[in-house]
């Protein structure tokens, strides 16, 4: 994070909302406060992992419109979703070929996906759809930043 001079967390202290002051950095295992809503809105990424612990993992999100994370199964990690900004469709079920939950989601909704359950969110606004998920354990690699789709795709 870029030091600064407050009692606040270190993300309170950015003011502008430029990729030139993007701080791409994963701070895990060390101790971190954030402010997880400013990192979340502020991130002009498809994928940046924020913070990489042991058993838990924190990354932060930008989808563009038109666009959405991509169908994926994780077979023994939990996830949990918090959208802070946008509007999208979340897709749930048990094979890639039965998704029989599905749900509107937007600012301030949160979402827990089980282990080994099939799942995509897909941008349905004009907007990038913000937001931060946590796995538990780790899914993706420490220092692991995608700025596109096409980058995550590409690595798996």
């Amino acid at each position: 994070m870029i030091p600064c001079n407050c009692f606040t967390c270190q993300s309170n202290c950015i003011s502008d909302n430029t990729y030139l002051t993007w701080d791409a950095n994963d701070y895990g295992p060390s101790p971190l406060v954030l402010n997880i809503v400013h990192d979340t809105l502020r991130n002009p990424t498809f994928r940046t992992t924020r913070w990489t612990g042991n058993h838990m993992q924190l990354t932060l999100m930008s989808i563009p419109a038109d666009s959405n994370i991509g169908l994926e199964n994780h077979s023994e990690v939990d996830q949990f979703i918090r959208v802070e900004a946008g509007e999208g469709l979340l897709l749930m079920g048990d094979s890639p070929y039965h998704l029989t939950f599905q749900q509107s989601v937007n600012e301030n909704c949160a979402v827990l996906i089980p282990a080994n359950t099939w799942h995509n969110i897909i941008n349905t606004g004009n907007e990038p759809l913000k937001l931060y998920s946590i796995y538990a354990p780790i899914e993706h690699s420490f220092g692991t930043v995608h700025w596109t789709k096409a980058d995550s795709d590409a690595e798996e």
